[in-house]
């Protein structure tokens, strides 16, 4: 006896996608990653300065085209922070991870502002993206505020070797001295988007 069609139709009926970790981290769809990894993939290039990196990485020069692909083209005089934000370096390439995080907040950002009518899509995105952008990098796409533990993983994810003492005296320095459990302190976002005006990363 042949098997019940209905059985063999309901067997290739594809389970719903899960989020992945990075995609819960940046309050994302499973959806919206894939859109997200997918354009990424467009333009994305093998670097030997990131082996570990198997997604590739963007030159700088592609991000605008990127994010075009994705629906979020940038502002003409937005790129030069965007491109500070995900690529504090200048190494002149973007690995997926800071890319994804960016693209997410504009994502968001961009929901927000097409739900209210007196808010200028543009104005929104262009400012307030990029702030909480770079601040949820540190975070790891948490809500905040940043803490050592953030500043370390962000300059090992940067390959870089920073003392303790030197990012304690960075969080100091960016929140005014004011000194918290274990000696440190935080950094919430009103001070970060101060840090980063006073770098001239943000007008």
């Amino acid at each position: 006896m042949p098997p019940k069609r209905r059985a063999v139709a309901s067997s290739s009926v594809r389970p719903a996608k899960r989020p992945s970790k990075l995609a819960k981290e940046n309050n994302i769809t499973a959806d919206q990653e894939a859109n997200i990894r997918e354009a990424f993939g467009l333009f994305a290039v093998q670097h030997p300065d990131y082996p570990d990196a198997k997604e590739g990485v963007l030159k700088v020069e592609d991000v605008r085209r990127c994010l075009i692909a994705l629906d979020l083209p940038p502002a003409p005089s937005s790129l030069p922070s965007i491109l500070s934000t995900i690529d504090p370096l200048s190494s002149g390439f973007v690995p997926l991870a800071p890319f994804l995080s960016y693209s997410a907040l504009a994502i968001h950002s961009k929901s927000e502002s097409e739900s209210d009518d007196d808010v200028s899509p543009r104005t929104t995105y262009t400012h307030d993206t990029e702030v909480r952008a770079a601040y949820t990098l540190f975070t790891h796409g948490g809500p905040g505020p940043i803490t050592l533990s953030h500043l370390r993983r962000v300059a090992k994810e940067l390959r870089e070797e920073v003392p303790d003492n030197v990012l304690r005296d960075m969080i100091l320095e960016a929140n005014g001295g004011i000194e918290g459990t274990g000696n440190t302190g935080t950094v919430g976002l009103e001070e970060f988007e101060e840090v980063m005006r006073r770098a001239g990363v943000f007008g």
